[in-house]
């Protein structure tokens, strides 16, 4: 049951980011439709995100790369005759998003810009128009697609037209649920934060370097490094970041204010249009000691409840848990790459290793003895238990255990459909152009016949 992805771009594909710094190649305009060109680059970092996610590179050819980008250029020529938005905001959201995956796997930002040889700003500012027009071309094909539904029938016939022999192995797979509870930070650890923050303002005007102090104090693991340094654009950062770095005059140091992310102070280096220089330095409020001995001794009764069975696991998440993202849940952890409540070894591996290692020897309904953990979406330190809910044995593809993989490879089968249809309705009536050294690929599409 093997199936293709056109185009989604999912969460922790980062190929983008993955060119060597010191390789170069002699890059030209291998074909363009509409007013989007591609590059043979282009083609050369797809390469490297199959490489990345798994696949031979034996088994794909620079022509079918190339139709794929052609497939890509023909959405982005449709969302600009659709008139698509999408939100600086949207974009801002996405890039962070897995700038905190790539962190996660590499072991922090500060080890991540030493892997890339640039900064969070420049690889924002490098790669922003590529994320948006990705993320164009998904809406759009979103919308191609938002009719697309698949019968129960639909899914049969689908499953029974399989040959028997070519019926795939199922590895092994988890679910999990999670209790967790993450310190409260008080007013009062508010107030210290802005107090600290404030000190070292302070220290500044009367004549300490902000570059220095940024270094020493700011908790941005993105910039500290640089001395708060940050190059931006408008409709980069959050909101208030933005706001008041526009505010200021060169050389001015802003008051302290407050951002989803804790709160700051910024110094306007230099501004021209939508352009900005500034350095900034972030104090993240910290929970105290008796909000963690709170926490902890929360969980322990919890604990203790569930081993001596005085509560239930689904009890448990209602009385105790705070994260607003599973305790409505029953707890249940949604893999953030499937959208599905199960996970591969591989996706573990991505997303978070320590669940693997907690519940490696559990049997199914067993749980974990409270531990610390960092949520890397919260970007903040909890406690947590963690339940394996169901641990699936190797076995051939099946209807009954393998319903929403089956129905997710005859939803993409129906999805090609429709695609190549759209494609073929589209063609025509779009500028198209290829080079010659493509001119003799096979491609599936009739896009040589507009030449």
């Amino acid at each position: 049951m093997k199936y293709t992805i056109l185009f989604t771009f999912f969460l922790f594909s980062f190929s983008f980011f993955s060119q060597e710094k010191n390789s170069y190649i002699i890059d030209k305009i291998v074909a363009q439709i509409g007013n989007n060109p591609i590059l043979k680059s282009d083609i050369e970092n797809k390469k490297i995100e199959f490489i990345q996610n798994g696949q031979k590179l034996d088994q794909i050819t620079d022509c079918d790369i190339l139709e794929q980008l052609l497939y890509q250029g023909l959405l982005l020529n449709q969302a600009e005759i659709d008139s698509v938005q999408i939100t600086d905001a949207q974009v801002d959201a996405e890039m962070e998003n897995r700038i905190r995956i790539i962190e996660n796997q590499i072991g922090g930002r500060e080890k991540m810009e030493q892997f890339y040889g640039k900064t969070i700003t420049d690889i924002k500012n490098e790669f922003r128009s590529t994320i948006k027009k990705r993320m164009l071309a998904d809406e759009t094909e979103r919308t191609l697609l938002s009719s697309v539904s698949v019968s129960p029938k639909e899914i049969e016939k689908f499953f029974d037209k399989i040959p028997k022999d070519s019926l795939p192995l199922i590895s092994s797979q988890l679910s999990f649920q999670q209790i967790v509870v993450f310190p409260q930070i008080t007013e009062q650890d508010k107030q210290l934060a802005v107090k600290k923050l404030n000190d070292i303002r302070e220290d500044i005007i009367s004549g300490k370097s902000f570059e220095t102090q940024a270094r020493i104090h700011s908790q941005d693991p993105g910039s500290s490094q640089q001395g708060g340094y940050i190059e931006a654009s408008r409709g980069m950062m959050v909101p208030q970041f933005e706001s008041i770095a526009f505010s200021l005059k060169p050389s001015e140091i802003s008051t302290v204010f407050e951002t989803d992310y804790g709160y700051h102070i910024i110094q306007l280096i230099e501004r021209k249009g939508d352009e900005y220089k500034c350095r900034h330095i972030l104090i993240v409020p910290e929970f105290n000691r008796e909000s963690l001995a709170q926490s902890s001794e929360m969980m322990e009764e919890c604990f203790k409840k569930l081993s001596d069975k005085s509560i239930t696991w689904d009890e448990a998440v209602e009385k105790y848990s705070n994260d607003k993202n599973t305790n409505k849940n029953k707890g249940v952890i949604t893999n953030p790459i499937t959208g599905e409540i199960l996970w591969s070894m591989e996706d573990l591996n991505q997303v978070d290793q320590q669940i693997y290692l907690l519940t490696d020897n559990m049997k199914v309904g067993d749980f974990s003895s409270p531990s610390f953990y960092f949520d890397f979406i919260e970007r903040k330190q909890g406690i947590r238990i963690v339940r394996l809910m169901e641990r699936t044995q190797p076995h051939v593809a099946n209807l009954k255990e393998d319903y929403p993989l089956i129905l997710r490879a005859a939803e993409n089968q129906k999805h090609e459909e429709k695609i190549k249809q759209w494609v073929s309705s589209k063609i025509s009536g779009a500028y198209i152009r290829i080079d010659k050294e493509y001119q003799t690929c096979t491609f599936k599409n009739s896009w040589i016949k507009n030449l």
